[in-house]
């Protein structure tokens, strides 16, 4: 690059929560981590997310500069967010925009899957108030999550989008990388469409396990069109069925490059073998007292029962202590590892002190759902929360944090939700899951690794909660309807929504 030449300047920003609509607790700025300028870059280096893969792949043109905004990444999901928290973040990331100054492209990583009290579309907030201060010429490319909910506004005020293609998800820095990629084909002349084919189904289960589910057949022809010539960029939006909002529903995503009638037939053909396998992917669930008889019958081996309906990832409160309570009444005396959720158990441990025994109330805290639970155990160990994930190598923060036994029953007690979809807040507070004879792991899927390929027996167990995948049982009110499976009867006549900003 000779000294006369200009770095094409490239803006990177990040808001990114998931949230349950049916999580009775709220959210607030305080969940958030909130980095600016250049302890943005800081915060990813070394990590698996998407920033951290948009800025590899920007790194191999020496004629680009990334330029660091703003960041805000939730802790862990939860529920609904206030609406001056919102307007916090929103005024703050573009606050950042605005100071960013002349830009020649701009990537966002978002989520999706985010509300607001009175912002149901908050990422379509975002990118229509960024349109407004970049001007229409400047290229927007973000990055989402397959669980996100796609909006027209988003599709109006973006360029293009890249979408994860892994579940459970492994491809956060692909994914970054991805959108990078196509932000730079868009300024190197690239033309994209994007046709957008919203279907009424919300769907749950092990057949969207993208390496061996029927959901992965969709996500393959998706890359297929993606890696072929004049194929820019394509997947699809399961959407969250615990966001309760007007757009929710799944939809495929086609990009292309200046072809609206592939992107509409590509999208067209994905949908109809979508929809043709819906009753399929759902989860089968077993009642909770089932479950508990099946785990007390139980011989060789460690049993995992899959509490989804307390996900934290998927914005539960965490504090369920439903399974625990259906154990005891089974009668179930074998060694119990499981995490919970409860502030207040927390400083109770914390002022008995490591070694003392205690009376504690647990769970039920927040949701309504759940009674707390009476234990009498011992404090084994307190701690800061802040740990290190096996997922992407980022730090996650459940604060002050205190390990109880109460006879078999190990418990992990946090003061604030993390994410459960790996083993690490078991690990980092010294419990090893393969050393017990059931374990509670609250989060829809995992990576086999770190239980079903070793596991020897899975339940996916029918609990009271936010983010259960009985979804008839939630009470969605403000989803377009009907959809499937809240609704019987429901048609789909698929029809294709195109958007270029050419």
């Amino acid at each position: 690059m000779s000294a006369e030449a200009r770095l094409r300047r490239i803006l990177v920003c990040e808001c990114k929560q998931e949230i349950s609509s049916f999580n009775p607790a709220s959210s607030g700025y305080e969940d958030f981590v909130v980095s600016s300028g250049e302890a943005l870059f800081v915060r990813h280096r070394g990590v698996q997310s998407e920033v951290a893969g948009a800025l590899s792949a920007f790194a191999q043109h020496a004629d680009l500069e990334a330029i660091p905004g703003y960041g805000a990444q939730a802790i862990t999901s939860g529920g609904t967010l206030r609406s001056a928290d919102f307007q916090r973040i929103a005024g703050e990331f573009l606050a950042a925009v605005r100071a960013a100054g002349p830009v020649d492209g701009v990537y966002f990583s978002l989520h999706g899957a985010m509300a607001a009290v009175d912002e149901p579309d908050p990422e379509g907030y975002l990118l229509q108030e960024a349109r407004r201060i970049l001007g229409e010429r400047v290229p927007i490319v973000a990055s989402f999550d397959l669980h996100g909910i796609i909006t027209d506004r988003i599709l109006r005020h973006c360029d293009a989008i890249s979408i994860y293609h892994t579940y459970p998800h492994v491809d956060f820095f692909q994914t970054g990388e991805r959108a990078a990629h196509l932000l730079l084909r868009i300024l190197d002349g690239a033309r994209p469409v994007t046709a957008r084919v919203p279907i009424p189904a919300l769907v749950r289960g092990n057949e969207l396990i993208t390496e061996t589910g029927l959901f992965g057949r969709m996500i393959r022809a998706a890359q297929a069109v993606e890696a072929s010539p004049g194929g820019l960029s394509a997947g699809m939006f399961i959407g969250n069925p615990f966001t309760d909002v007007p757009e929710l529903c799944s939809n495929v995503i086609v990009v292309t490059d200046g072809d609206p009638a592939r992107a509409e037939r590509e999208a067209l053909a994905i949908a109809a073998d979508f929809w043709a396998v819906r009753e399929r992917l759902q989860q089968p669930l077993v009642p909770l007292a089932e479950a508990a008889r099946a785990a007390c019958n139980a011989r060789g081996g460690t049993m995992v029962l899959v509490d989804a309906a307390d996900a934290t990832s998927s914005g539960a409160p965490g504090d369920s202590n439903a399974i625990l309570r259906a154990l005891r009444d089974a009668g179930y005396a074998r060694r119990v590892l499981a995490p919970l959720v409860d502030a207040q158990a927390v400083l109770a441990a914390v002022a008995a002190g490591v070694g003392n025994e205690l009376e504690l109330l647990v769970g039920g805290g927040v949701d309504p759902r759940h009674e707390p639970l009476a234990i009498k155990g011992r404090v084994r160990l307190i701690a800061d929360g802040s740990f290190r994930n096996e997922s992407d190598g980022g730090t996650w923060h459940g604060g002050p944090t205190a390990v109880v036994e109460a006879g078999g029953l190990t418990l992990v007690i946090t003061s604030r939700p993390v994410s459960l979809y790996d083993r690490s807040l078991f690990l980092a507070h010294g419990q090893d899951p393969a050393q017990f004879d059931l374990v509670v792991v609250k989060s829809p899927h995992c990576q086999p690794r770190f239980y079903a390929d070793w596991a020897a027996h899975m339940i996916n167990v029918d609990a009271p909660g936010a983010t259960s995948a009985n979804l008839r049982s939630l009470g969605h009110t403000r989803c377009a309807r009907p959809i499937f499976p809240l609704d019987e009867g429901v048609t789909f006549e698929p029809q294709a929504r195109l958007f270029s900003r050419g």
